[in-house]
């Protein structure tokens, strides 16, 4: 009978040692996977406006990820989860949207460059890939004058090259902007609405469009004015000065459209909001960009 217990337990004292290895195993396991870090902070702007910015991932180059007209960074919430697994990513919230204030009066692209800048120099971020959502383009290559060879891309997500016919001159500007003074919110809906493709799930057209609800009428207004400005006096020769690093990934809804040039990624059956309705073709094409960019 001894014998027999004296074996239970040498077989008990066993089980124990090859589970508890088994567990050390696995705990060793977890310790040497890479780490993804993320912090978030405020920066001061050029003008003190405190900007929020977040930073996730490892791995050169950054991507630097500006969001459009009175959005915030949580429009680009698939692809922080997604290129932060193999790149480290930076996301921006310009002055006066999400969660950054801000202390001026004007919300032209120039100071939306400084908001960018700013934030890339605070995460010490030395090659960078700028990627702006519709207003966000014209807000990174603001950022790109101020950040010089630091930037290697930049990609513009349906804007430049897009049917959008922007108003030029001083009395077809105020025009489109008139509406957006008596009635912002509504008149934001209607536009938004009208930015997807046909066949595009109502319930996801009303979550997009409901991102845009806490929008700052003040802001929104001054930063339509400004973009159309900023379109009028600067894109060409903005546009002109990047080619070599500047690539698009644009809408095409009905799959007919082509590309203008083969610096433009059409990406079919999707409006606007292309990152957010088709998160993995989106993502596809900036790391076919990207691969580009790297050659």
């Amino acid at each position: 009978m001894k014998t027999e217990v004296g074996m239970y337990m040498r077989i008990r004292k066993g089980m124990f040692f090859s589970v508890l290895t088994l567990l050390i195993l696995m705990v060793s396991a977890c310790v040497t996977e890479p780490v993804q870090t993320a912090r978030q902070g405020i920066v001061p702007s050029v003008d003190g406006s405190p900007i929020a910015y977040g930073v996730q991932g490892q791995g050169e180059p950054t991507i630097v990820f500006v969001h459009c007209w009175t959005c915030n960074h949580q429009f680009w919430k698939d692809q922080i989860k997604h290129f932060s697994q193999t790149h480290r990513v930076l996301w921006v919230d310009l002055a006066g949207h999400g969660e950054s204030g801000s202390h001026r009066d004007r919300y032209t692209m120039s100071a939306f460059g400084e908001d960018v800048a700013a934030a890339v120099n605070a995460a010490e971020a030395d090659k960078v890939i700028l990627v702006g959502h519709s207003m966000g383009g014209p807000v990174v290559v603001e950022a790109a004058k101020r950040l010089g060879n630091r930037v290697v891309g930049i990609v513009g997500v349906d804007t430049f090259f897009t049917p959008f016919k922007y108003p030029k001159d001083q009395e077809a500007i105020n025009a489109f902007v008139k509406p957006f003074e008596s009635d912002f919110h509504g008149t934001s809906e209607k536009l938004l609405r009208s930015m997807f493709a046909p066949g595009i799930d109502p319930s996801q057209i009303d979550r997009i469009v409901g991102m845009f609800s806490d929008a700052d009428p003040k802001v929104g207004v001054s930063a339509m004015y400004e973009l159309f400005q900023w379109n009028a006096e600067h894109a060409d020769e903005d546009l002109a000065r990047y080619a070599g690093i500047l690539y698009n990934i644009n809408a095409a809804p009905t799959g007919e459209e082509t590309a203008p040039n083969d610096h433009v990624v059409m990406v079919p059956g999707v409006g606007h909001f292309i990152a957010q309705v088709k998160p993995q073709a989106f993502n596809q094409a900036l790391e076919d960009i990207m691969t580009k960019l790297a050659q």
